[in-house]
């Protein structure tokens, strides 16, 4: 009996030894590292948590996928709504090409038109440039096409007069630039 004294007595200053060197070592290590730890927790708790949902996101479509391969009629029709859709938009591809094409051919018959024009005009003898009329004003009714009126110069007054050339050096008046002499300055 006395054995089994000895070791009760014993054993309570032994684990109130290591509680105290617990505490010592724990207390210490949290002394120089307690911020870090904290921060380093938090950081590890948001990483968690962004990397749970992103992984029950893939778990979930992967899931999705399986059970859409298992079902063939929704792959049909995944299938056939992406043909259409393609569809689709090659028609509306198809259209614009044909309205580009349409306005290209018409672009080439006005340009026709026009050099006809030019040539019949050439041949009566008449200047050729700025002669050709628009269909606005070919259809307008007019007191006599042959009568040409002349535009109106507009009544801006020039900015300069008509001498004026400030490149050339003349005209200027006294207000004259002249470079200074090369070479060192001749003071003392």
């Amino acid at each position: 009996m006395e054995r089994d004294g000895d070791q009760l007595s014993a054993r309570p200053a032994l684990e109130t030894e290591g509680l105290r060197f617990l505490h010592v070592t724990v207390g210490s290590l949290l002394a120089t590292y307690g911020w870090y730890i904290v921060f380093s927790c938090i950081l590890l708790y948001v990483v968690f948590q962004k990397l749970s949902t992103r992984l029950r996101a893939l778990r979930q479509r992967h899931l999705d996928q399986a059970a859409a391969a298992l079902e063939p009629d929704i792959v049909v029709k995944r299938q056939e709504a992406l043909a259409a859709a393609r569809l689709k938009m090659q028609e509306e591809l198809n259209a614009q090409v044909e309205k580009h094409k349409e306005k290209l051919r018409q672009l080439e018959e006005e340009k026709r038109r026009q050099k006809i024009e030019m040539w019949d005009s050439m041949q009566e003898g008449k200047s050729y440039k700025g002669n050709t009329r628009k269909p606005q004003e070919e259809d307008s009714p007019g007191p006599s096409t042959s009568s040409v009126i002349p535009k109106r110069k507009s009544d801006r007054k020039p900015l300069r007069g008509g001498g004026y050339n400030p490149l050339s050096g003349e005209g200027g008046g006294t207000c004259s630039w002249r470079p200074g002499r090369r070479g060192p300055s001749s003071g003392g």
